[in-house]
This record gives structure tokens, C-alpha cells and sequence, in this order.
């Protein structure tokens, strides 16, 4: 008698859940980007802390150089694109995602993630000073108009007036270059109505990232990484509004169900700071997992939420993203986090693309954990180059938070 073998039913995914609404949309993101060029409309590339309401209002056709590159790294051809760039004199010092993407501008093909050539780019330097550099090195080498908006770093702890009126100048300097590169017309009323869903959008992720609070958490908090795609690339539309708010609910009923997308016991809980090691998110995400680790509170995923009221509250939210504010502003938020969260640890990614990030975090990290009375331990890596990174040293130094966790519980 022969043996019959039994498969495993395949799985497929709730097309009505969030998770599911969230992928199509980032599909659809780069599908409608295809079908916009093809009808021969014009194209942006665009700096994914620029003010999304200008080419929402305009009703624009934008994609994201950060998010294609990250995907691009995740995907595994990040050190192929360095090298491109590298070949042509860019330094490996220089942020990858920027070398990816001077490289993806030269060759014009990555299947890992193609998106179409831009007609013109939008700048905004809150993020940090490098986008400046990477955006005119675009500009010139495809010969297309640049859009800039200035915002500086900020030495004081709140956005002051003279701040707020010199960026709203900018943003509505912006407003103008795009109705003469586009041709299209500015709406106050579509302005407004672009404010509401976008604050409705950054309410509902907001929502759905605070529910790590929960112990344990009803989510692995490596989805965010994930979901956050869509609150950089469609903020201003209500089908990722819709998307987030049924996010939130369906953790909340995880919740009330004690159930979760952290597939393992949550043993410990982590604080993880910078930008995710695209080309290592697996190992980095495993290391964790297999020691019942879940990292429950980033300030990476709760800075593309906006929350603000009117133009002047808009341009002081993009004053006060992360890499903008000063040291005691930024580490008094993700104390803020970490004790809201109840994480027991900071992991820090030392990421040698982001200069500014990992610059500062030596001494703000040793803030947090003594405000928050939590061990801290660094690693070395990058967002889109995958040769700054050593998983047997990852490795250790999750070893020893975890080893420090466990005696600190066993201590209490």
C-alpha cells in the first residue's frame, strides 16, 4: 500500500484585512506610477519628509527614492547598486540609499524594484543635509528642475515663529515652481480637504502603533517597518486612512482575544532605535524572536504621523520630525515611547549611512537609558548597504541585553 502524502493547505491571506489593503496599495502605488508615465503624465521624485499636501493639492504623480531603496536592499541587491555608484566616484561614506538610487537613475532597471524616471524632484531637507547633495546630483545628471524646501535644524526645543514663516514661505514658493513645472492649479478647498484625510491617516497609524503597549503586544513590531511604506506614500489618501483605521481595530480585537502577530512567547520587550537594516531585516527580526524578544516601541514608524490643524501647525509638524529637533526635544520623545511601550531595553541600529542619526545617538542613548532605567547596547549596520553589517556581533549584543533583561526580572 502506498503512502499518500498530505500537503499542507496553502495559505492565503484575508483580502479583506488590513494587511491586505495595505499591500495593494503599495502595489498599486508603483502600478499607477507605470500607467501615469505611459498616458505621458509628468512624473516627481520625491524626499519622503516632503510636505505631501503640495502634490496631493496638485493632484501629482510622486513616487519615493528612500522607499524604493529600501526595498531594493531588502530584496538583496543593495551592494550590487553601491558598487554602480562607487564605480562612478560616490564614496561608500555617502548615504546607500542615496548611491542606490544615483545608481538606479544611471541604469534605469533594478527588477528587484523599478519605478519611473522623474521629470522633476522634490527636496525637503529635514531628514538631513545629504538629501541636498543627492537631489542636485539628480537634478543635473538628468537635467530636470529641483524643488527645495529648506528646513533647518532646529538648536531649540520647539519650532519658533521666525522658523515656521521662514519654511511657509518656502512651501508657498513650492506651491508656485509646481503650477509652472506642471501646469496644474492650486485649490484652497482641495487643500483642505488633503489636511483632513492626511490627519485622519496619521490618527488612525498613530492609533494602531501605540496598541505595543499592550502586554503582550498584540503585533510583531517588525510589521511596522512594514505598514509604514503607505504612511510615507499615501498619507493624503483616504484608502490608507481607511487601511490604518481597520489596522487599529483589528489590534484592538487582538487584544480583547489575547491573540498576536509576534508568533512566540513575548518574553522580553525592546526599544529599537534608527532606520531598519533592509538587507539583514530577517536576521535582525529572527535574532529576536528566538529569544522571545519583541520590539515593541521605535521612533522610526510614529514620524510619518502629522497631526496639526491649520498651514502654520502643518509647517511646524515638518519642523519637528526627528532628525530636525535637538537632542533633549528628541530623547524626552522616545523616553516617552519607551516607557509607554514598558520596553525593558534600547537596541541601537549604529547605521553608517545615517551620520546624523547614529552621530548623536551615543549620547542620547545613554540618556534614555538611565531616564528609563534600561540597559543599552548598539550594533553595527546600514539601511541599504548589507557589507556594514556582522550578524555574529547582532548577535552577541542581543545576547547580552537578553541576559540582562532576564537578571533584571529575575532582580525584581
Amino acid at each position: 500500500m502506498s503512502e499518500e502524502v498530505i500537503k499542507k493547505p496553502k495559505y492565503v491571506e484575508d483580502p479583506n484585512s488590513a494587511k491586505s489593503k495595505l499591500n495593494k496599495i503599495t502595489s498599486d502605488h508603483y502600478s499607477n506610477l507605470w500607467m501615469a508615465k505611459e498616458k505621458g503624465e509628468m512624473i516627481g521624485w520625491c524626499a519622503s519628509n516632503f510636505p505631501q499636501e503640495i502634490f496631493e493639492t496638485l493632484g501629482l504623480t510622486v513616487c519615493y527614492p528612500e522607499n524604493q531603496a529600501a526595498a531594493i536592499a531588502a530584496r538583496g541587491a543593495g551592494e550590487k547598486m553601491c558598487l554602480i555608484s562607487e564605480g562612478d566616484g560616490y564614496s561608500n561614506d555617502i548615504c546607500a540609499y542615496a548611491r542606490v538610487s544615483l545608481a538606479y537613475a544611471k541604469i534605469k532597471d533594478a527588477p528587484e524594484q523599478n519605478m519611473p524616471q522623474p521629470d522633476y524632484l522634490l527636496c525637503c531637507n529635514n531628514i538631513c543635509n545629504t538629501m541636498i547633495k543627492w537631489y542636485e546630483n539628480l537634478s543635473v545628471e538628468l537635467n530636470i528642475p529641483l524643488v527645495l524646501i529648506d528646513i533647518p535644524f532646529n538648536p531649540d526645543y520647539n519650532p519658533s515663529k521666525a522658523e515656521v514663516e521662514y519654511v511657509k514661505n518656502q512651501f508657498l514658493e513650492a506651491i508656485k515652481q509646481l503650477e509652472k513645472i506642471t501646469g496644474k492649479t492650486w485649490s484652497d478647498e482641495k487643500f483642505k480637504e488633503v489636511m483632513e484625510i492626511s490627519n485622519r491617516t496619521s490618527r488612525a497609524w498613530l492609533k494602531a502603533t501605540n496598541f505595543t503597549k499592550n502586554t503582550p503586544s498584540p503585533l510583531n513590531g517588525f510589521d511596522l517597518l512594514n505598514h509604514m511604506a503607505v504612511a510615507v506614500c499615501a498619507r493624503g489618501k483616504i484608502e490608507a486612512a481607511e487601511a490604518f483605521e481597520l489596522l487599529a481595530e483589528e489590534y484592538e480585537k487582538a487584544v480583547q482575544e489575547g491573540t498576536s502577530t509576534f508568533r512566540a512567547e513575548e518574553k522580553h520587550r525592546l526599544m529599537f532605535e534608527g532606520i531598519a537594516c533592509w538587507p539583514h531585516l530577517r536576521v535582525t527580526a529572527t535574532e529576536l524572536k528566538s529569544r522571545g524578544i519583541n520590539m515593541v516601541a521605535t521612533i522610526y514608524a510614529d514620524a510619518f504621523g502629522f497631526i496639526y490643524d491649520d498651514l502654520d501647525g502643518l509647517i511646524e509638524a515638518y519642523c519637528n520630525v526627528p532628525n530636525a529637533m535637538n537632542l533633549e526635544h528628541a530623547r524626552d520623545k522616545r523616553v516617552a515611547i519607551a516607557k509607554n511601550t514598558k520596553a525593558e531595553a534600547l537596541l541601537v541600529h549604529t547605521n553608517r549611512s545615517c551620520k546624523l542619526w547614529s552621530g548623536f545617538m551615543y549620547e542620547m542613548s545613554r540618556q534614555i537609558g538611565e531616564a528609563c532605567e534600561i540597559p543599552v547596547a548598539s550594533f553595527d549596520g546600514d539601511q541599504a548597504d548589507p557589507r556594514n553589517f556582522s550578524e555574529a556581533q547582532y548577535a552577541t549584543r542581543v545576547q547580552a541585553l537578553t541576559e540582562i533583561m532576564e537578571s533584571n526580572k529575575g532582580g525584581k
